[in-house]
């Protein structure tokens, strides 16, 4: 920092230095006067040879690059000069019709030498040697000046790291806070990566038993899992230089240049080993080789190629660790997750309902909740969730709170905060006539009423007619159970919870007055049967797979795909889907037929409330009639014993984080 403000003084003084000479060389003549010709004449006729009026004519001078013409003389000892307004033409003209004309042209040819009288000369004025000079090299300087300027700005531009030539390595070395305990959820990972950072702490005890090091650890998984969180804590655990780069980084205009930064990342990793080097993002230069768009002159390929040398070529890389992160791992190269590179290929998937328990609690320290928030139900409103929108959740939650300006973080505010990091904020502003509010409500009516009678279906959490985003309501549909595996009657029974809206829609208002506010359900039911037909061999086509793989050529994938699938399969294929969807659609119709009265009940709480919970839904549905108004009873003081009081203390005490 110091040397870049040496380096803008030094600058700003031999700019002005240069500018002080250019000043006192260029304009240090005395300053012109104008003067018309028939002034020039006049003082021409009266200054004679008379060489002691104290105004006379020192010089009278032709510049013929400009045609004018230039005069001087000294009035009063004071040096002074003219240049005519005419150009040499109008001086003839004058000559022509002047009377004393043959004295004006006696007078302009007249030549005499001395200091005083009239002297006459023709050429352009002379200039020094040192104007000339300055003159010639005023252009190279600024040539100069702007190609110092753009290597300047291209240096800003390459983040600091030297323009095209400059030697910096990419990488920073971190020094991170972040501590494994700082992780919740992702046992596994944690105890792999552990077990890496115990083996750069105590290399003897593995060496003593014959075990090697692993060379690397691809983290893979969905965005917002913690992969990058996790090699935070890397860092903060172990105790040696942990080398940080984006693999974005390495990829440069110019070619050869993103093998040079990986060269220059490795070899300064190899000075400090033992070292961990995270590459974060490597699907920027891993992809597959060989395919795509791009020639073997690919930059990302050279970059790759680079690395997969530095990884494990010739040289050792003893107490060296590669760690990487990426969203993509089924584009990687083949070369990069074999032994010897990426030894350990770790998972970081999206969180289990007791691990999203745990990092809601987590997010949650030192944040104050009512009593009645509960994490684990809270878990289970959150299907689905990243790590990074759980924390999302609380902060958001937080943000409400103090717009509320409430003293602690209720239910209300954390439903509220789910549902606006799902699908917005709400737009209450919006304005909806009571007959499509209506519809809305019948539409979302519809799928909880399918969902709590067919077995298997998503079950409604939570409804509300409250416009968000695109869509007119919203409803949170879950399984009962998180599965990784589902049955057929299963799925037809989720495909059928989709297409409740548009069976209640049809059954209340008909065919003809459908709305367009099941296309979102529609594309979900439509992608859970295809997969059903093409993927999993639910369908009378067999347990044959019909699925081609497909992706975009900058992905990794190969620019075009040849299909296996006939033109009749193809068609089979949407006859299947066809079957399956309408098979679902009559489903929900029957449903809603037969249950109509808890398809009124729960539309009519709908318009009261305008947003429902999964209790009060439970309640309609056991009861068949609405849930009784709750009075608020505040500042009401109760008798209890001392057992209850126990009891209701160490509820609090789980709730709490």
């Amino acid at each position: 920092m110091k040397n870049k403000k040496t380096i803008i003084w030094l600058s700003i003084i031999v700019l002005v230095i240069i500018g002080l000479i250019l000043y006192f060389t260029l304009f240090s003549k005395t300053t012109a006067h104008d003067l018309s010709i028939s002034e020039l004449a006049s003082k021409i006729e009266s200054a004679g040879s008379d060489t002691k009026d104290p105004e006379y004519f020192k010089f009278i001078k032709f510049n013929p690059f400009k045609n004018e013409i230039s005069s001087g003389y000294i009035s009063g000892h004071e040096s002074k000069e003219y240049i005519t307004y005419g150009k040499l033409g109008e001086v003839l003209g004058l000559l022509k019709n002047n009377e004393n004309s043959n004295t004006i042209l006696n007078a302009l040819k007249s030549s005499t030498s001395g200091e005083e009288g009239q002297l006459w000369s023709v050429g352009a004025p002379e200039q020094s040697i040192v104007t000339s000079i300055l003159i010639s090299l005023i252009p190279t300087f600024l040539i100069v000046i702007v190609l110092w300027l753009l290597y300047r700005s291209q240096s800003k531009m390459m983040n600091g790291q030297g323009g095209v030539f400059g030697d910096k390595s990419p990488a920073q070395i971190i020094k991170s806070d972040k501590k494994f305990a700082d992780v919740a959820g992702n046992k596994e990972p944690i105890e792999e990566i552990s077990e890496i950072v115990d083996y750069l702490k105590n290399p003897k005890r593995y060496e003593e038993a014959g075990a090697r090091m692993p060379r690397g650890i691809l983290l893979g998984g969905p965005p917002g899992t913690g992969k990058t969180l996790l090699a935070k804590a890397t860092a903060g655990e172990a105790n040696v230089p942990f080398y940080f780069v984006s693999a974005s980084s390495f990829v440069e205009l110019f070619v050869g240049m993103g093998a040079k930064r990986v060269r220059q990342v490795i070899s300064e990793a190899r000075k400090n080993s033992p070292a961990i080097v995270f590459i974060d993002e490597l699907d920027a230069i891993g992809r597959t080789r060989g395919s795509g768009i791009g020639g073997g002159h690919d930059e990302r390929e050279q970059t790759l190629n680079q690395l997969l040398v530095e990884m494990d070529g010739i040289k050792e890389n003893s107490g060296l660790l590669f760690i990487a992160a990426t969203n993509r791992t089924d584009v990687l190269d083949p070369a990069l997750t074999r032994p010897g590179r990426f030894d350990r290929v770790i998972t970081v998937g999206l969180p289990d309902i007791k691990e999203r328990e745990e990092i809601l609690k987590l997010h949650a320290k030192g944040k104050r909740f009512s009593s009645d928030v509960i994490f684990s139900n809270i878990a289970k409103r959150t299907p689905g969730f990243s790590g990074a929108q759980l924390e999302n959740v609380i902060n958001e939650s937080v943000l409400l709170t103090v717009r509320e300006r409430s003293q602690v973080i209720t239910l209300e505010i954390i439903d509220e905060a789910i549902d606006r990091v799902m699908s917005g904020p709400a737009k209450k502003s919006r304005t909806i006539t009571k007959e499509e509010l209506t519809s809305v409500a019948y539409h979302e009516a519809g799928h909880a009423v399918v969902g709590i009678k067919v077995p298997g279906g998503n079950k409604v959490q939570k409804i509300t007619i409250i416009p968000r985003g695109q869509a007119g309501g919203y409803n949170l549909m879950m399984p009962e159970q998180e599965k990784y595996n589902y049955s057929k009657k299963e799925l037809l029974a989720t495909i059928a919870s989709f297409m409740g809206g548009r069976a209640a829609e049809e059954i209340i208002y008909g065919e003809d007055n459908i709305s367009t506010g099941a296309s979102d359900d529609i594309n979900k039911a439509t992608s859970i049967a295809r997969r059903m037909v093409t993927e999993f061999g639910m369908s009378d086509l067999g347990p044959i797979k019909y699925h081609e793989e497909s992706g975009s050529p900058f992905l990794g994938k190969t620019l075009a795909t040849s299909s296996s699938i006939s033109n009749q399969i193809s068609h089979e294929i949407d006859l299947e889907v066809r079957k399956i969807i309408l098979e679902a659609k009559n489903i929900a119709i029957k449903v809603i037929n037969e249950n109509r009265t808890l398809l009124e009940l729960i539309k009519t709480l709908l318009l009261e409330k305008e947003t429902i919970i999964s209790e009060e839904i439970d309640y309609i549905a056991q009861n068949i009639q609405l849930p009784p108004k709750q009075e608020i009873i505040k500042d009401k003081e109760q008798e209890i014993d001392l057992e209850s009081l126990i009891s209701m203390t160490e509820k609090q005490e789980e709730n709490k984080v």
